[in-house]
């Protein structure tokens, strides 16, 4: 973005805080790597409309910050909903209102995950003013809502622990109880009353969707290899129509929250309607609706429901007990009124025989038409066409002249794991079904991608409030790109007398007793004396031991070792005195450390970080503990590169997530770092410096021994007292960092000996 585009782009901003101008190249190189062309005006124009509002400058500064990445995760219409949102609050009495909405509303947006999900959220926030906001009778003055400000200040925590329906009836309660005693609903907004933590706790319930996001997109890839986005919707705020799951150009739509149901968890909830969904998605064709019959789609919708679970069952066969233990079972007898219409009841019934070959059912047409559809199924090239074929004949043989009653029999007929299968129809002629299911939306592919894996969220230590900020921090990681390796073996060439230094070290720290490991199905070596009883075994004709392997393993050194490496950009720096950077000879000392843990026979994993404010902070694989020491890890070494800033304590706390799960005596984190942890959304230089110290302690309880060595060629003193604020003792400051190379490799000799 060059001068005359970003003088432009400030032409468009109505807004003339001066300062604005320190500020609005960062924000606007933010928006433009984020949003399209239309999402960029949109954004001018919000942040526009939120100037005017005469509320000062904050409010601009934070609609500026964050909203390219709730646009970027929810739709750019959210752009213009919160501004429009500002407008009307900044327009009631409320006012005092708008900086908490706006501080909180990107925790809002990805706690609640759709565009859907944030309109509602709103709309309860807006009827709650609407109940709260009251007039004195006789004079022309409106009080604001006493509740309004403490309850958005307690947002993100709220929707961390309710569904929005929980959310909503959380509000509905404090609002019917406190409308008539302000200081009371103060008190219950900023949950320091007793009864609006029973009803936070009361409203507290189910598997929520947003806490299990990152399990079920990997379920759906992993099992299915199907990477769709998954969308949350609201399940509990519609009263008239109860939403059912679907999909469609924009991602799959699930409910926010799953209770238990039949004894089967939540989270198995969600696994069996994705499951159903995936397949759909990979075995069901689209198929012209225009000539069938509303009773005919129904038939037809309910086959192809048991088909593509048919085809699920076959290759997972235990999605059977899954689906079984969900599925209504309905009595063959439930239905025999001549006052109303059993069709659901008929099909529910041949639904379930496809899905029990123990099920009760006596009808004949049930048992005729379950033999038709598994003579269908032997044969591989069936497909929906087929189907569609068998539900017609069924809907004809069965019909009954009360099947035309505008009074259904509902009853154990619902499948609710089930989507409503928009997606098996094509309208040729226009009207309502094909407007109600927005056939015509279409994404670009490249905005509905989504690429690595979703992120983990983490929370932050505030030492202002001390407290933590619940799922504050977006943690990506993904496997660091590759380089050429052999770039890391001529650095340990470079370093061959200082290698041959180090073995003399290595020997001594090595362990003796060199333990034998037998019956093993891979190793090292074979084991003589089991193979040749598994071959007597064999040649006798019983069942060999496959176990004819052994391996060896060290015993007396039980120590696991995460190398936590800064990549921030400061790292691209070069000390006076030196002819490389900081991060040419981390990498240096790196590939020698990992040289020496190697032969030591350690377990050991590398890692890197940096980050680019609090939505994205990056953490890289570079060596996994399971992986040897060889050219695909010289080669992410190699590629080793420096950019953003430096958000210590989310990166700790991924780290201590895979170094507790190793089986050790003795975990050991270290962190090499150049500078302070800093981020560019944090303006409080202390805040991160204790939230790092504060992921210090929670790894010290859970065992996990964390040292810092820190780069810094010009320290002076008292410039270093946020590396003891942070580790305490356990650090070492290295000021010459072209003795890196050498001193790296001997201090974790000294951590481990």
């Amino acid at each position: 973005m060059n001068t005359e585009e970003l003088q432009a782009y400030r032409a468009t901003l109505k807004c003339s805080f001066k300062d604005l101008d320190a500020v609005f190249e960062d924000c606007m190189t933010e928006a433009l790597a984020l949003l399209s062309a239309q999402g960029v005006k949109d954004y001018l124009k919000g942040a526009s409309l939120v100037c005017m509002i005469g509320r000062g400058f904050d409010p601009v500064l934070v609609y500026l910050e964050e909203m390219p990445q709730v646009a970027k995760q929810l739709g750019e219409s959210t752009l213009s909903l919160v501004s429009q949102t500002v407008w009307d609050l900044s327009r009631s009495p409320n006012g005092a209102a708008i900086p908490p909405f706006l501080q909180t509303i990107a925790e809002a947006a990805r706690r609640l995950g759709s565009e859907e999900l944030l309109r509602h959220y709103i709309e309860i926030l807006k009827d709650m003013i609407e109940r709260t906001t009251s007039s004195i009778h006789g004079f022309h003055t409106t009080i604001p809502s006493p509740g309004l400000p403490d309850l958005l200040q307690q947002v993100p925590y709220l929707l961390n622990n309710l569904s929005l329906e929980g959310f909503k009836n959380w509000i509905d309660y404090g609002i019917r109880n406190y409308s008539d005693h302000p200081d009371r609903q103060k008190d219950y907004f900023c949950l320091q009353s007793a009864d609006s933590r029973a009803i936070l706790q009361r409203e507290r319930h189910g598997t929520l969707f947003i806490d299990n996001e990152r399990k079920l997109d990997l379920y759906l890839r992993c099992l299915w290899q199907d990477p769709e986005h998954l969308v949350p919707y609201a399940s509990g705020l519609d009263d008239l129509r109860a939403p059912v799951p679907y999909y469609d150009a924009y991602g799959i739509r699930v409910p926010d929250v799953y209770d238990d149901a039949n004894e089967v968890p939540g989270i198995d909830r969600y696994r069996a309607l994705l499951a159903h969904i995936a397949a759909h998605r990979r075995w069901t064709t689209a198929i012209i609706a225009d000539n069938f019959s509303p009773f005919q789609r129904v038939a037809i919708e309910t086959l192809e429901d048991s088909r593509v679970e048919y085809l699920a069952i076959q290759q997972y066969p235990g999605l059977r007990k899954l689906f079984l233990s969900l599925h209504p079972r309905p009595a063959e007898d439930a239905c025999q009124s001549e006052q109303e219409s059993c069709i659901r009841h008929r099909l529910a019934m041949l639904s379930y025989a496809i899905l029990d070959a123990d099920h009760p059912y006596q009808n004949a047409d049930i048992l005729e038409y379950l033999a038709r559809f598994h003579e269908l199924m032997a044969d591989p090239t069936t497909a929906t066409k087929d189907i569609a074929d068998l539900a017609i004949s069924f809907v004809a043989r069965t019909r009954r002249q009360s099947d035309q009653l505008p009074r259904v029999h509902f009853t154990d007929t619902v499948v609710d794991y089930r989507d409503d299968n928009r997606h098996m129809w094509r309208f040729i002629e226009e009207g309502d079904e094909e407007e109600m299911f927005e056939e015509k939306r279409k994404l670009d592919p490249e905005d509905h991608e989504f690429d690595g894996l979703p992120p983990r969220h983490y929370p932050e230590w505030d030492y202002n409030s001390l407290t933590y900020r619940p799922d504050w921090v977006s943690l990506y990681e993904s496997l660091h790109p590759a380089g050429n390796p052999a770039d890391i073996d001529k650095l340990l060439d470079k370093h061959a007398g200082l290698a041959k230094q180090l073995k003399h070290i290595l020997d001594l720290l090595k362990p003796q007793q060199y333990v034998r490991v037998r019956y093993q199905e891979e190793g090292s070596e074979l084991d003589l004396d089991v193979a040749i009883r598994s071959l007597i075994d064999y040649k006798g004709g019983a069942q060999p031991d496959p176990r004819i392997n052994m391996s060896h393993k060290h015993d007396g050194r039980d120590i696991a070792v995460m190398l936590l490496l800064d990549l921030s950009a400061s790292l691209a720096d070069t000390p006076e005195g030196c002819t490389q950077t900081i991060l040419e000879l981390s990498q240096e000392a790196v590939a020698l450390l990992g040289w020496a843990i190697h032969h030591l026979g350690d377990k050991f994993a590398i890692a890197g970080f940096s980050s680019n404010t609090r939505h994205e902070v990056r953490y890289q694989h570079i060596k996994g503990f399971s992986e040897q020491w060889g050219d695909s890890v010289k080669s992410r070494l190699a590629a080793m590169d420096a950019g953003y800033s430096t958000r210590m304590g989310a990166a700790m706390r991924h780290a201590a997530h895979y170094l507790g799960a190793q089986k050790a005596d003795k975990k050991l984190l270290l962190i090499l770092t150049d500078g302070e942890p800093s981020d560019i959304d944090v303006n409080d230089q202390q805040l991160l410096i204790q939230d790092a110290h504060k992921a210090v302690q929670e790894l010290d309880q859970d065992g996990i021994y964390t040292y810092c060595i820190n780069l810094d060629a010009n320290v002076r003193p008292g410039e270093d007292d946020y590396v003891t604020s942070i580790f305490g003792n356990q650090y070492t400051i290295i000021d010459k960092i072209e003795r890196l190379p050498e001193k790296l490799p001997k201090l974790f000799m000294a951590l481990t000996g």
